[in-house]
């Protein structure tokens, strides 16, 4: 609904241009009636994708000139929500995800901004576009080499089923776990 009040009021004042943070709707890859993975809330797949990018279309139908900006996961969510190094049972610290070696596209947030700031410098060239952007391509070790490296101490990475994930039991588990298979 928020999406739509603010697509509404730009196109009510005259707004020259909108710049919408998106993420992709997975459902449009991994319909809600496929087995790999739960469906979350009886409508969606990973729920902060799907709703976000489900409002895409306000801003698409508004009239009002827009640019889509596809980002990417926040780097800073592993100090906001708690996924960062964690201590194990055994002292060390490690990450945890079920991802594999596949890469994790990341952004800084406020590098997003400055992104943003380019499109509304660039003028018309991105008007009723798209743009995705990412600030690093990285794999569970690439991460976890970098948190060593920040942290100044060994931290490793489990590498973990995303049936293991969603039992872990922290807020957001569920779709996190869904997000990796994606």
């Amino acid at each position: 609904m928020h999406a739509k009040n603010m697509a509404e009021a730009a196109t009510q004042e005259g707004f020259k241009q909108v710049i919408w943070s998106t993420v992709e709707d997975t459902r449009k890859w991994v319909s809600l009636d496929d087995d790999r993975m739960p469906t979350l809330m009886d409508l969606y797949k990973v729920p902060h994708f799907d709703a976000k990018g489900e409002s895409n279309s306000y801003f698409e139908k508004s009239g009002t000139p827009y640019t889509l900006l596809y980002t990417s996961s926040y780097w800073d969510n592993f100090i906001y929500f708690g996924i960062g190094p964690q201590k194990g049972q055994d002292g060390k610290l490690a990450i945890t995800f079920p991802m594999g070696d596949k890469k994790l596209p990341g952004i800084a947030a406020e590098d997003i901004g400055k992104c943003a700031y380019g499109i509304f410098k660039a003028g018309d060239r991105f008007r009723n576009q798209s743009v995705g952007i990412s600030g690093q391509r990285l794999t569970g070790l690439e991460m976890a080499d970098g948190f060593s490296k920040l942290l100044g101490k060994p931290v490793a990475y489990n590498d973990v089923p995303a049936a293991v994930y969603r039992t872990l039991g922290f807020p957001r588990a569920e779709e996190l776990a869904n997000f990796s298979i994606c």
